[in-house]
């Protein structure tokens, strides 16, 4: 679990913008939603267990963050291809972005040590951000239970 004190970033700070291919074949901007809510999280892998379960939890509230005028992209390191392969398998309604140069996650804080049945290794925290309109960060969850999470995110728009 990534600990709030390792993100380098703050509630109210500027969002880092970020450039990226996504899923579907096409390249998003965090400036291409200016004035709009975005919420950007960060999961480590595509059609994995905790993955599936947030992915599917924000595709059955898509409606209702469309409806608030909110953006959901979802970042991994995975490549374009993959995100092909779990949008289509999950039916997703929202671009995932393909980090493989590991650009983004590096400047959120997200990427970094983790731990698994006693194995470390390096890899993306399960950490989501809400960014404002105005490309300030209004909320931050560096903790995420995959399945509540996307209600706990519509609660806070």
């Amino acid at each position: 679990m990534a600990k709030e004190s390792n993100l380098k970033l703050k509630e109210g700070d500027p969002a880092p913008d970020f450039s990226a291919a996504t899923s579907g074949g096409g390249k998003v901007s965090l400036v291409d939603f200016k004035g709009k809510n975005v919420i950007l999280y960060f999961y480590p892998k595509d059609d994995t267990p905790g993955c599936t379960k947030e992915a599917c939890a924000f595709r059955d509230g898509f409606a209702a963050f469309k409806e608030r005028g909110a953006v959901v992209l979802g970042v991994s390191t995975d490549s374009v291809k993959a995100h092909d392969k779990f949008v289509e398998k999950f039916k997703l309604p929202f671009p995932l972005l393909a980090d493989e140069d590991k650009k983004i996650v590096e400047a959120y804080g997200v990427w970094g040590e983790k731990k698994f049945m006693g194995r470390k290794y390096m890899g993306t925290h399960r950490v989501t951000f809400l960014i404002g309109g105005d490309g300030l960060i209004k909320k931050i969850w560096p903790q995420v239970k995959p399945d509540e999470h996307a209600n706990e995110v519509l609660a806070a728009l």
